[in-house]
């Protein structure tokens, strides 16, 4: 298939009228071969030829497509199977530290880990929802609305406290979980979560935040049932970790009757969360609901403990953080 340097090049040269003219002329490779479509200075007359040149691409393509399919119906049975298509996931590099769930180790850390008396049922989530100090009005209908997918959560307002004072009045209220919502510029942009009372703390940067009134063919709010939770992909050592972060927020026993399930999906190193509920058409054919909000997180660091800025032990740091971080250092040392 010829480039975009071919075809506008011939193009070109076949007239100087217009568009019109041009698209009737034959096509003639009359510039060099590494002539582009964005050496034509003038911006109509590109725009046009690009146009033009996606347009012969998706004829292109289509041809190819039939012909292929042409091809597989004469050979019938003895037709090579499809190829599978090049995407980023199943061109990933394979990580090293992807858990094996019989792993023995594995077992034996998940029951001896900061998590494990939520998953032997020995407590109950409850939730102490708090934002930054001084919250404008989007990050507080951002926590009224996470509360409400949340269950056993509360909302309350930072009013100028520092964090290392909130944590020892949650431990003393039985609290079993911290979440911090930081925001930038009136925009939610950041989230701390640190369970109580040993840790871990890990922290989170937030994007693509949508309020409820912003996703369109949205549902009616959600009930008061616990919904279902599901994890997808954290399949990784550090994974399997904040997994187990966002699994001790829900309750262990979901009501199904409520049809609501709050998912995590975990790809290329986003969490991207989504709240929906289940609709069933039939008894065959079942469909969902975004009920919202939704987000996506991005993780900055995981800290043992609680929350600590200054003398905190991280287990694990995003690299570039960790080079800020050292070049920081390495100013006040110099």
């Amino acid at each position: 298939m010829s480039g975009p340097g071919s075809m506008a090049s011939g193009a070109a040269a076949g007239s100087a009228d217009g568009p019109a003219d041009a698209a009737r002329a034959p096509e003639q490779a009359l510039f060099p071969p590494g002539f582009s479509v964005s050496e034509i200075k003038n911006k109509q007359r590109r725009h046009f030829m690009f146009l033009r040149w996606k347009q012969q691409q998706r004829k292109d393509k289509l041809a190819n497509k039939r012909k292929r399919k042409k091809e597989r119906e004469a050979l019938g049975d003895k037709a090579p199977p499809k190829p599978v298509p090049k995407t980023i996931e199943n061109q990933r590099v394979y990580d090293e530290t992807t858990v094996d769930p019989n792993d023995e180790e594995v077992a034996f850390d998940e029951s001896t880990d900061e998590f494990a008396p939520y998953f032997n049922r020995q407590t109950v989530p409850r939730i102490l929802i708090t934002t930054s100090d001084r919250p404008r009005g989007r990050t507080v209908r951002f926590c009224e609305q996470l509360s409400t997918i949340i269950p056993n959560s509360h909302v309350y307002y930072r009013r100028g406290l520092a964090l290392k004072r909130i944590i020892p009045q949650c431990i003393s209220r039985d609290f079993t979980d911290l979440i911090v919502i930081n925001e930038d510029r009136k925009i939610p942009n950041g989230l701390v979560l640190s369970h109580l009372p040993d840790g871990p703390t890990a922290h989170f940067r937030m994007s693509s935040v949508r309020l409820r009134k912003e996703i369109k063919r949205k549902g009616k709010a959600p009930t008061e049932h616990q919904p279902e939770v599901i994890l997808n992909n954290f399949t990784t050592r550090l994974g399997h970790s904040i997994g187990r972060m966002f699994a001790s927020l829900f309750p262990h026993d979901p009501q199904f009757i409520g049809r609501q399930v709050a998912t995590f999906h975990n790809q290329r190193d986003y969490i991207f969360f989504r709240f929906h509920r289940y609709i069933f058409k039939s008894e065959k054919k079942v469909g969902i609901q975004e009920l919202g909000p939704r987000f996506t997180l991005k993780l900055r660091s995981l800290q043992k403990g609680t929350f600590d800025s200054k003398f905190g032990e991280y287990e694990w740091i995003h690299k570039t953080l960790l080079m800020w971080s050292c070049y920081c250092l390495a100013g006040k040392v110099g």
